[in-house]
């Protein structure tokens, strides 16, 4: 009785592991088993319009003309006569410096001036006096002599005394700051009763530019894109204040002193702005697009479609359409340009990936598959890139696949979950 019941539970175990399994492989197979479908491409149009290739760069706006007012005298800032956006002219009052220690000096020097002009009057009457009795045999050759040389001594002190009389008055008149040119004051640095220093370099007072409605860029350019900048060339930038607005202006010079920065070489360019409606403030960063080429009617592509490649498996086998294509494109080249001419050179062949349809030689069915197609590009804004042979406007080009499913048999299945091969 024992070995039957023995016998009876084996065989239940056995057979309730056998449905376990069972179950665990339907539904295995139910989890893991997926529609079987074609893969599924992402195409991009050839479309026409306009391409334009740029270079980016940055730079600070700042006027075309601008002044650093300085004091070349030391003194106290007595008064100020313009403040932060005054409008000035030229020769009108910025400052006035404290004049009197200037004062003193004018007129210490007018006494030493008088004082040195007396001296030379009794300088010249005794000359006079020895020359008459040098006449007469009264006095002697050495005392004539010395009368003439202290004559020529009181000369030379009278003209040093006006030197230092002009070069005082010139002191006093500095202590009066003046623009220099017209324009609009853009910073002050005194305030009235703060002394200034001018005794190692002249202290800067007031910046004034010229004209806020002509400004420019001055754009650092890398040296890997410097050769492609001209002037004359149209420019986009934009700046942080107005980040919907796009600004425009145009290259008025290259400069050749390089700028080196952390073994970075640039060079400066200057873009001329046209600033009529005084939005653009100076010292505002400009994130600048030059433009190095244009295209109005362009063949483009997404620059997508030129770095998509698809898996081996599922590129077809049929090379007809890519020799027929890459014949076409090599004849029509031939056709517009002669071999190592400037136009052959400057094109680059790319490959991209079109949909051809391929029919199966064993059931019959046919399906698409997509085709190397060898083509010619010209410029690019970074999105799209100009086709110049291979292409036409209206076809349709390969950016993306999604992944094909795939599905797992089921005796696969079952030797993956039960461990044994199948």
């Amino acid at each position: 009785m024992s070995m039957t019941n023995h016998k009876r539970s084996r065989w239940l175990k056995r057979l309730l592991f056998s449905g376990v399994l069972g179950a665990a492989a339907y539904g295995g197979s139910w989890w893991m088993r997926l529609p079987e479908q074609a893969p599924e491409f992402q195409t991009a149009k050839v479309a026409r319009g306009e391409l334009a290739q740029a270079v980016t760069a940055t730079g600070q706006l700042s006027p075309v003309v601008k002044v650093q007012v300085g004091s070349q005298i030391s003194g106290i800032i007595q008064s100020l006569s313009s403040d932060f956006n005054s409008p000035v002219k030229a020769g009108q009052v910025l400052t006035q410096l404290d004049p009197a220690t200037y004062q003193a000096i004018v007129h210490q020097a007018e006494g030493y001036l008088t004082s040195a002009r007396a001296s030379l009057e009794l300088a010249r009457v005794n000359y006079q006096r020895s020359q008459r009795l040098e006449e007469n045999e009264l006095v002697s050759q050495s005392e004539h002599d010395k009368a003439l040389a202290d004559l020529h001594q009181a000369e030379a002190a009278v003209k040093i005394n006006e030197s230092n009389l002009e070069r005082a008055r010139v002191d006093l008149a500095r202590c009066t700051i003046y623009s220099p040119i017209d324009g609009i004051v853009i910073s002050r640095n005194v305030d009235v009763g703060q002394t200034v220093a001018a005794s190692l370099s002249a202290p800067t007072l007031f910046f004034i530019a010229n004209d806020l409605t002509r400004m420019q860029i001055e754009a650092h350019v890398a040296e890997a894109d410097i050769g492609r900048i001209e002037v004359a060339q149209d420019v986009n930038f934009t700046v942080d204040a107005f980040p919907e607005r796009t600004f425009h202006g145009k290259v008025a010079q290259v400069r050749n002193a390089p700028t080196n920065e952390q073994y970075v070489v640039t060079y400066e360019t200057i873009i001329e702005v046209s600033n009529r409606d005084a939005k653009l403030k100076p010292g505002m960063t400009a994130n600048v697009s030059i433009v190095t080429a244009r295209r109005d009617n362009a063949i483009k592509i997404p620059n997508a479609a030129l770095r998509w490649r698809p898996p081996a498996a599922v590129v077809g086998k049929d090379p007809a359409l890519t020799a027929s294509a890459a014949g076409a494109a090599s004849k029509k080249s031939s056709k517009k340009s002669e071999p190592g001419s400037k136009k052959d050179k400057r094109k680059s062949e790319r490959t991209v990936y079109v949909l051809s349809v391929q029919t199966d030689p064993v059931s019959g069915a046919t399906n698409s598959v997509p085709h190397p197609l060898v083509i010619k590009t010209g410029i690019t804004d970074g999105n799209h890139t100009e086709v110049l042979e291979g292409l036409q406007e209206g076809q349709q080009v390969l950016t993306g696949m999604t992944a094909a499913e795939q599905s797992l048999p089921l005796p696969q299945m079952f030797s993956l979950l039960t461990g044994r091969k199948k």
